[in-house]
């Protein structure tokens, strides 16, 4: 957890912009935690924005880092502010839906929509990864997918279809 300045209100991330020395190493500044900063160099990230994923991937190697900056900055923030992610899919579309962590599934799902909240009856759930390797039908087929009732907690990366009747 990322550490919280002036009170459980006012949560604070410094980002330092280093140079490619400074991101493998690690900087800080003194006086604010360790775990409050978040060292990326800017330069670096617009290089990853013109390059093909699999290209960024290996550029991201060779300066011997795991992860692009922009990424670890939304995933600190979403840390710090008690966020999560749930996906739906369709034929048309997947998207994203933020939540509070902790919550529970009829209020997720009234995140998509009013009624679905109302209405709710069931979700089914699979989780991101399989998803994306076996799709819907693939994971159902495998055992992956799981139905989970109104007590469900979500979790980070559920791939769901709400089932509801308004």
């Amino acid at each position: 957890m990322l550490y919280k300045f002036w009170g459980p209100k006012k949560p604070i991330i410094y980002v330092l912009n280093v140079d490619e020395k400074h991101l493998k190493e690690g900087s800080s500044l003194s006086g604010i935690p360790n775990e409050a900063q978040l060292p990326i160099s800017i330069k670096i990230e617009a290089e990853l924005s013109e390059l093909s994923k699999e290209d960024a991937r290996e550029y991201l190697k060779t300066l011997g880092v795991d992860e692009a900056g922009l990424d670890r900055l939304i995933r600190a923030s979403y840390s710090l502010l008690g966020l999560s992610t749930f996906l739906t899919s369709g034929p048309k579309e997947t998207r994203a839906w933020t939540i509070k962590i902790g919550t529970k599934a009829p209020q997720a799902a009234g995140v998509i929509h009013t009624d679905f909240e109302k209405g709710f009856i069931r979700v089914e759930v699979i989780n991101w990864k399989d998803f994306v390797e076996f799709g819907e039908v693939g994971a159902r087929e495998r055992g992956l997918m799981r139905t989970e009732g109104k007590e469900y907690v979500m979790q980070d990366g559920d791939a769901c279809h709400f089932r509801f009747n308004v």
